[in-house]
């Protein structure tokens, strides 16, 4: 057997290695198996000095029983065992020799060393496995190293060297749990920051799915949300805070709340979109982020929106053609320095649209416009329900436990509603023309339509009052075109009146000589809810709505 590979790993061979390469002589007595005292040689002064015995003299099982690790030399076919060292017999106890490893070394067996052992003694090249738990608890890093034995007909044998790591298999596996504590405690926070349960739009059926990316605790700023109006209309966003970790994370809870409080104010996509890149600065000027923020009116049958830096809208219409709305597209939040623009696609019953952070489509090996287009295919072809959609959507874009990056998905769909269904969603509207005689038209336009779609008195005369209300208001208040506006949902009734008067109203206290400012409170009394906006080709739109009686 050859020693040699493992001398050079002894304590002082190295030292005596560069002696020898010096010329210096060495002393070993060779009759006895323990070494001699020492070798001295002469120096300038006359003294001695001793010299360490060579390491290629020691007697091979002498040193084999006094190195720490466990040694165990196994030979032929079946590995018979030939000899372990004191470590290895401490370590398990007296083993058999002659006997088959299987049965002579069963701890070896146990973690599957068997199929090792013959492909070295097959190979003759040496093998290594990490780290392998063997009973009793310790950890053990094996190596096996092919060598001859002579003095054996089978010739060939296997030299087994098991150095101690259970200290760093310990360690190791302390590090991995805190990493998962991490991570639970990072995803934890990042879906306290996602809605909990998404609104639920009249006109709309929305679904979502979050999923958080790899096994390390670096999760994304990813996130989706869903906010209803008022007046029919919704609001849908899906933004991706730039970089991992709970500072992203963290970032993110904080554009999603002010994303929640501007959408309240019923802006124009592209000025929500400003308000959030200054916000977007002031959080953290190193921290960019992306962002889509639409809007739905199903009185428009459109969703306008405004992109800053983030992937195009996909919006599958009823025959099933995939559209990009990929235009508009500003830079990132936080950026700053730059005027949003709002842009539109068409949403009618019977579409589809879907919001997506890059985590669906972008991959390291291909170009992300290839991802964007294998999303297409994947609508194109995805049909059910919006969760059912949502699903189909991640699991043909490759999505799984291992992805490396998160993922946030909203699929929303505008149902074409007919038969019975259809009957519960009803528009009406009216052109205001003339001077004072357009209120009492209004009235009596109210007062036929609702008639018509059969609600209960009470709720008949509410209505007629809040069309007549908001009417007035506006022909003292507003200019033309002015226009009225009923819709009702399966939900909630909904009285709007539009003018070309960009001064949008407020509810003020009325004293008791003044003779007008009592219209916009006695909406604010008998409506469920009321509100106001801008519209984006200029004027305003004032509204109401009532919720209506649940069927059983």
């Amino acid at each position: 057997m050859n020693f040699t590979r493992w001398s050079a790993r002894l304590p002082g061979t190295q030292r005596r290695a560069a002696a020898r390469a010096d010329g210096l002589p060495t002393a070993l007595t060779s009759e006895s198996s323990v070494p001699a005292a020492r070798a001295e040689r002469p120096t300038a002064e006359g003294t001695s000095v001793a010299l360490a015995p060579a390491v290629d003299e020691l007697p091979v099982r002498e040193v084999l029983d006094r190195i720490p690790a466990l040694v165990a030399l196994v030979h032929g076919p079946e590995h018979r065992l030939a000899y372990v060292n004191d470590a290895y017999v401490t370590a398990f106890g007296v083993r058999p020799p002659g006997e088959p490893a299987r049965e002579a070394l069963p701890e070896l067996a146990e973690i599957g060393l068997m199929p090792l052992l013959d492909q070295v003694l097959r190979s003759s090249k040496p093998r290594t496995v990490k780290s392998r738990k063997v009973p009793g608890g310790r950890s053990y890093t094996f190596t096996c190293t092919p060598v001859e034995v002579s003095a054996t007909p089978e010739g060939g044998g296997v030299l087994i060297f098991a150095a101690d790591v259970t200290d760093h298999a310990e360690a190791a596996e302390r590090l991995r749990a805190s990493e998962r504590r991490q991570r639970e405690t990072a995803v934890t926070l990042q879906r306290s920051l996602l809605p909990q349960g998404l609104e639920e739009p009249d006109d709309l059926r929305v679904a979502a799915t979050y999923h958080p990316g790899g096994t390390e605790a670096a999760v994304g700023g990813d996130w989706y949300d869903v906010i209803t109006l008022g007046g029919g209309r919704t609001a849908l966003v899906i933004g991706d805070v730039m970089g991992r970790g709970i500072r992203a994370a963290a970032v993110m809870g904080q554009l999603r709340t002010a994303v929640r409080a501007y959408a309240r104010l019923d802006l124009p996509p592209h000025e929500v979109l400003q308000l959030l890149d200054g916000l977007a600065m002031e959080i953290d000027a190193n921290q960019i982020a992306t962002c889509v923020y639409a809007v739905h009116d199903p009185n428009e049958g459109r969703l306008v929106y405004a992109s800053a830096g983030h992937l195009p809208i996909l919006v599958r219409d009823e025959s099933g053609t995939v559209h990009r709305a990929d235009e508009p597209t500003g830079p990132p939040l936080g950026t700053g320095g730059w005027m949003h623009a709002s842009g539109s696609v068409p949403l009618g019953p019977g579409s589809t649209a879907v919001l997506y952070t890059d985590g669906l489509v972008e991959r390291r090996d291909a170009d992300l416009d290839e991802g964007i287009a294998s999303l297409e295919g994947a609508l194109a072809g995805a049909t059910g329900t919006p969760q059912v959609v949502c699903d189909r959507l991640v699991r043909s874009m490759g999505v799984t436990a291992e992805h490396d990056d998160d993922v946030a998905v909203l699929v929303l769909q505008h149902p074409a509603r007919t038969g019975p269904d259809g009957d519960l969603f009803r528009n009406a509207a009216l052109e205001l023309l003339g001077g004072t005689e357009a209120a009492p038209r209004a009235r009596a336009f109210a007062s036929g339509v609702l008639t018509s779609w059969r609600f209960a008195p009470d709720l008949h005369d509410l209505g007629v009052l809040a069309a007549s209300e908001l009417v007035a208001n506006s022909l003292q208040h507003g200019t033309p075109p002015m226009r009225l506006r009923l819709r009702r949902t399966d939900r909630r009734l909904i009285v709007e009146v539009t003018d070309g008067d960009d001064h949008l109203p407020r509810r003020r206290r009325a004293e008791p000589a003044d003779e007008s400012g009592r219209g916009i409170a006695i909406i604010a009394t008998i409506a469920s809810n009321w509100g106001s906006r801008r519209a984006p080709g200029g004027g305003k739109a004032v509204w109401c709505e009532f919720a209506l009686p649940r069927t059983t």
